[in-house]
């Protein structure tokens, strides 16, 4: 007997991922930084569709937009975020919400389905004024202090200001409620090369692997660039990139197999062509989902930094600035996504880890949570050319739906 159930309409998934592309498009990509006027037209676009989905549609106190159902049953929640970095790519974190709308458009329709898929749009998820801060918000772990100190990280606007200029200032933070959800599903283009390489439709996503930042500073001494010898230097900018090569000298044979890092940003001090650098410093970032190995690495960072001071003539000293944990995906979630991928995708899909961090990371401190992945053109994102293909969103986007009513009907 042929399946009769309703499923994602693939074309309208297409028009709405567009529409919101058509908000702040740059280049074939978008310009969405976290509250410029092309998030807010991103935010209200979604509060006026929610209601189709048969869902209660409201933007909270930080920016996260929910829609809420009145329907009887089990409640999913679904969803991703809708800002972007600067200059970036259509569809991380578009594809998500636009899925998870869609999943709730298919279901709280349907009578067979005695439950609903409720929608969020987490704010800031790519970080311009903090880390996570509308998911983070949401399970209680962002204070007002914090958001009294946030800024924007390109132009220096504090968060207060932007909130006050998108109509939210004093507006109540919406927070968890316990037991509401049986989890949190959400899907995302994987942002690198395993699914189209391997002609996969479906990433079914096992653990978000933990961030750890951290400064490492030199300090040497300031000098002229024309009349101090080079046997006297204490160049605090030579002694940076000494350092950023015996990382990748050393850091091999104590990582894991799929550990990376990476240096992010250098400033020098006082950053001219004709002064010897009497400071430097570097932003530095470690990935893995195995905290022994990345409490393995940091002690021979500190260790490095130790020889390095030693050795001279600049000393080193390392900062931790960020940790993340780990997160792991529910397994029953995760079975629910391959049992999807089988019916919808001919079980083209591969059980694996993101090395991105994404908001289900936070939910899945809170409640079950799970995550897919469909292919990325060249694996590339956070740029402007980041893609998909038509055919595999549509895929996606099937069995994503297919994913939350095996949730809801279990």
């Amino acid at each position: 007997m042929p399946d009769t159930k309703p499923r994602a309409d693939g074309q309208r998934v297409l028009a709405d991922l567009n529409a919101l592309r058509a908000i702040g498009a740059y280049q074939t990509g978008v310009h969405k930084p976290t509250f410029s006027e092309p998030h807010k037209r991103s935010l209200d676009w979604l509060v006026q569709k929610l209601p189709d989905a048969g869902l209660a549609a409201g933007i909270d106190g930080i920016g996260n937009v929910f829609g809420t159902s009145a329907k009887p049953g089990l409640k999913l929640l679904a969803g991703s975020h809708l800002e972007s970095q600067n200059y970036a790519g259509w569809l991380d974190g578009p594809l998500g919400v636009v899925y998870a709308l869609e999943a709730a458009r298919v279901l709280n329709a349907d009578p067979a389905v005695r439950g609903a898929v409720e929608v969020a749009a987490w704010c800031d998820e790519e970080g311009h004024f903090g880390s996570f801060l509308g998911s983070r918000s949401y399970i209680g772990q962002v204070t007002d202090a914090e958001i009294d100190a946030a800024r924007d990280r390109t132009s220096g606007r504090t968060m207060r200001e932007a909130l006050a200029e998108m109509g939210l200032a004093g507006r109540p933070r919406v927070a968890v409620e316990k037991g509401r959800h049986v989890g949190y599903l959400e899907a995302h283009i994987e942002q690198g090369d395993t699914l189209e390489s391997g002609k996969l439709a479906i990433g079914v996503v096992t653990s978000i692997v933990g961030i750890w930042q951290y400064r490492i500073d030199f300090n040497g001494a300031q000098n002229h660039a024309g009349t101090t010898r080079m046997a006297v230097r204490k160049d605090a900018g030579l002694a940076l990139a000494k350092f950023c090569v015996a990382i990748d000298d050393r850091f091999p044979t104590a990582c894991g197999p799929r550990t990376v890092w990476t240096t992010g940003r250098i400033t020098l001090d006082p950053g001219a062509p004709s002064i010897i650098p009497g400071a430097a410093d570097m932003l530095f970032q470690i990935r893995d989902d195995d905290p022994a190995v990345i409490a393995r690495l940091e002690a021979l960072l500190h260790m490095m930094a130790d020889e390095a001071s030693a050795k001279g003539p600049c000393t080193v000293t390392v900062t931790k600035l960020r940790t993340g944990a780990p997160a792991l995906m529910d397994l029953g979630f995760q079975d629910a996504i391959e049992a999807a991928s089988k019916a919808m995708a001919g079980g083209r899909s591969i059980r694996m880890p993101s090395g991105a961090g994404h908001d289900a990371q936070m939910l899945a401190t809170v409640m079950p949570a799970a995550m897919l992945f469909v292919p990325s053109i060249g694996g590339i994102s956070h740029h402007w050319t980041e893609n998909t293909a038509d055919a595999d969103i549509v895929t996606g986007a099937e069995v994503f739906v297919d994913t939350c009513r095996r949730i809801l009907t279990g």
